[in-house]
């Protein structure tokens, strides 16, 4: 018993400092994402609110196909990374939430600081299913490769829309928000990843 328990204590202390390494870094990415949001709601206002939810998921759809299919070719025609794809797709999923929560008939022109105010509550509820699945599951998502969370985001996308499709019934599965919300978690991991990639090459 002696030799095990500080085994198990020394393994629980590493997994703690990758939760507070996880944390740190997810902060980061979320601070990237919320800046074009604001600079675009800035320049654009929030035009956004006039799209349908599937109009918004055909959005994140198009983006998260977009990477796998250079990923599967290899061609990358228009030439940037893969960052801007995932920050979008954080972005619009934040929409939806907002769009999820306002309806389509409400006020359709957000003053700046209620579109922002919307995106942190969605931001930080998502990001606080994050820290109880990262803990749960143990910092797994460390060990998959991005085109394998591109292709669970991807299956999440095929999951709203059947249940868009149905009308929004279900009748064991979750609604559309949580799957949103994956997707979300999903980009922010892959924007992590890519962002360590880039500092290792500097």
């Amino acid at each position: 018993m002696c030799l095990v328990r500080p085994f198990f204590l020394q393994r629980y202390k590493k997994l703690e400092t990758r939760i507070k390494n996880t944390r740190e870094e997810f902060a980061a990415e979320v601070k990237r994402c919320r800046d074009i949001y604001e600079k675009k709601t800035r320049d654009y206002g929030t035009s956004w609110r006039v799209l349908r939810l599937p109009s918004l998921t055909d959005q994140i759809f198009i983006k998260a196909n977009r990477i796998r299919s250079i990923q599967e070719s290899g061609v990358n025609l228009v030439g940037d990374d893969f960052t801007g794809e995932f920050v979008a797709m954080v972005n619009y999923c934040v929409m939806a939430l907002i769009q999820q929560e306002l309806g389509g008939n409400g006020e359709m022109e957000l003053p700046l600081t209620r579109a922002l105010e919307l995106y942190d509550k969605h931001i930080n509820r998502t990001t606080e299913l994050m820290f109880n699945k990262n803990h749960d599951y143990g910092e797994a998502w460390r060990q998959m490769r991005i085109s394998s969370m591109v292709d669970l985001i991807l299956m999440k996308l095929r999951r709203i829309k059947q249940i868009e499709d149905n009308q929004g019934k279900t009748l064991i599965s979750e609604g559309v928000e949580g799957s949103y919300m994956d997707i979300i978690n999903y980009s922010l991991f892959c924007l992590i990843r890519l962002t360590e990639d880039a500092n290792q090459q500097a």
